[in-house]
């Protein structure tokens, strides 16, 4: 970038190839409007001479960042603790490099999302778990740009995409019905608490999905039974910890995300007792460890990279002038039978009695 020892300018460049510094900007931003030979001579003397234009000025230019920011109400250092924003990240990672886009991921700043989003220089974003009426998806409408919200809940102002979440929970819970467990726990996602994120977002969809389907086989899931912990393993791991202190002693559990299904598994294993021996464990998302756990978890598939391709797909063709009207799209979920689920043990009490009762 320096000729001698002076950065070399766009003025270099041109006075070399005889042209006017908007062409040699033109053959950066805008090839197309010249004629080929000189877009390429003009770009030929700026490698030659070492020169590369200056971003921010590019950006300033062409008022385009080059990025999309995912914007997620968690700190990174969890959210990357959940098996699934991994995969769900390649997906948008996947798409926004073939478009030319980089990403930048925007989480709390000392706290504060909206300073995070404040500070955020992104062509558009897609935003993971926040509701429609959360105050920093205000934030984003305020700064008026392009977004794609993804597991919220869906009014129809705001381009979104989620999964058929009750559906797959209905399919968890009557697998275990079909089982014979009548004797069933529940981890929950320790989510954001708005009323819209309760009843219409990703814990209350599969909340309702698992609850109903129990009810109508006359089984009740009491709020004592429902743990809740983080969508990770370390929180599976604790929420079942609590169950477990408590007294319970459950022949099946429903976890809301493989991450806590894995780390429920664990505790059982730390306790003494098998899986599905004594108790079988149904996750929710399908991430790629889930076939390689001990036992194989059975789960509800949702597309997780395909709900990332999806999401950023919609918020491209809104930059790129495609489509300007929000839209929502529902992607379909369904049940993954593995290792982890198999009948009730023919005897609870035997099996019990054997076992140490706490950890």
């Amino acid at each position: 970038m320096e000729q001698g020892t002076r950065r070399v300018t766009i003025a270099d460049v041109a006075e070399k190839a005889g042209v006017s510094k908007t062409a040699v900007s033109f053959a950066f931003n805008s090839p197309d409007r010249l004629n080929t030979a000189t877009a390429s001579r003009i770009l030929d003397i700026a490698q030659e001479l070492g020169y590369r234009p200056d971003p921010v000025a590019r950006m300033l230019t062409q008022r385009r960042t080059g990025a999309i920011g995912v914007l997620t109400p968690q700190d990174l250092s969890v959210i990357f603790t959940n098996p699934f924003f991994g995969t769900f990240s390649a997906g948008i990672a996947g798409v926004a490099e073939e478009h030319g886009y980089g990403l930048h991921f925007i989480s709390p700043l000392h706290g504060s999302l909206s300073r995070a989003i404040n500070r955020a220089t992104v062509d558009g974003v897609v935003a993971i778990g926040l509701t429609e009426d959360h105050p920093e998806i205000d934030e984003v409408r305020r700064a008026g740009l392009p977004m794609v919200l993804v597991d919220s809940n869906t009014t129809g102002e705001v381009a979104s995409v989620d999964v058929d979440d009750e559906g797959g929970a209905r399919l968890a819970a009557r697998h275990l019905l079909e089982l014979g467990h009548r004797d069933i726990a529940i981890l929950a996602i320790d989510g954001p608490r708005s009323t819209a994120q309760a009843e219409g977002g990703v814990v209350g969809r599969r909340l309702r999905g698992y609850r109903s389907t129990l009810a109508e086989a006359g089984v009740d899931v009491p709020a004592d039974e429902i743990a809740t912990g983080t969508a990770s393993i370390d929180g599976g791991r604790e929420a079942f910890g609590r169950l477990w202190a408590a007294g319970r002693r459950p022949t099946a559990v429903l976890a809301m995300s493989d991450g806590m299904a894995i780390g429920a598994i664990q505790a059982i294993h730390e306790r003494g007792w098998t899986v599905p021996g004594d108790i079988s464990v149904v996750g929710f998302d399908d991430v790629d460890l889930a076939a390689s756990t001990d036992p194989p978890l059975t789960t509800v598939h949702q597309p997780v990279r395909g709900k990332g391709e999806t999401a950023v797909r919609m918020l491209l063709s809104v930059i790129e002038g495609r489509n300007t009207a929000p839209g929502h799209q529902r992607l379909e979920t369904r049940l993954v039978v593995r290792s982890s689920t198999g009948p009730v043990p023919a005897s609870r009490g035997e099996v019990a009695a054997g076992r140490p009762k706490s950890a």
